[in-house]
């Protein structure tokens, strides 16, 4: 396992970082799921080599990467509607948006429930509090995209029976992938962070 994450890390490495993620502003209160989308999901098109700083990320927080081997799509419930909506409205509100230091490895660097920082550290302080919670981490995934402007952004995917659905530290709405203003780039694997597709 360790040759693995070594090899995975040199192989990152080497690539540059991919994904480039900026923070952008905290949103505000929530208002529901929206679009009118049929179920729609991502079709990832291939395996490619992981972001370095998630490569780190996993290999410095290995409990924040396990598989817990729950269900692979939510069925959702409102409930769990209700949890989502809680949770990336919390975050978005009590976390402030800071791009990381330009010194700090290449400018990105993969943080969990911190009180600041970029977009990665709002979808995977999101997606720890959503396992603590009791959600399956195989329906939790980190996916990488643009935003119109052409930066880099990371938000969280949460797989469910009503459709691949988005929480995005720049909105207040929680939408499905096709409703939202990304242009995708890949997205982690539900059982193997160190598997990532691309989109």
């Amino acid at each position: 396992m360790k040759k693995t994450v070594v090899t995975l890390l040199a192989l990152a490495f080497t690539a540059g970082n991919a994904c480039s993620a900026f923070a952008a502003g905290p949103a505000s209160f929530a208002r529901g799921l929206t679009g009118s989308s049929a179920v729609s999901y991502i079709s990832e098109k291939g395996t490619i080599i992981p972001p370095f700083a998630q490569v780190l990320f996993c290999a410095q927080n290995p409990t924040e990467c396990r598989d817990n081997n729950g269900l692979a799509v939510v069925a959702m419930t409102d409930k769990q509607m209700l949890q989502l909506k809680d949770v990336n409205t919390a975050v978005n509100r009590t976390m402030i948006g800071r791009n990381d230091p330009r010194n700090e490895l290449n400018g990105d660097v993969w943080k969990v429930n911190v009180r600041s920082g970029d977009c990665e550290d709002f979808a995977l302080t999101k997606r720890s509090r959503l396992i603590a919670m009791g959600w399956s981490s195989r329906a939790l995934r980190i996916a990488t995209a643009y935003t119109p402007s052409g930066e880099g952004h990371a938000v969280l995917v949460v797989r469910t029976d009503k459709g691949d659905l988005v929480l995005d530290n720049r909105k207040s709405s929680i939408k499905n992938w096709r409703d939202t203003d990304l242009r995708w780039d890949k997205i982690q694997s539900g059982t193997d962070p160190y598997v990532w597709y691309r989109l």
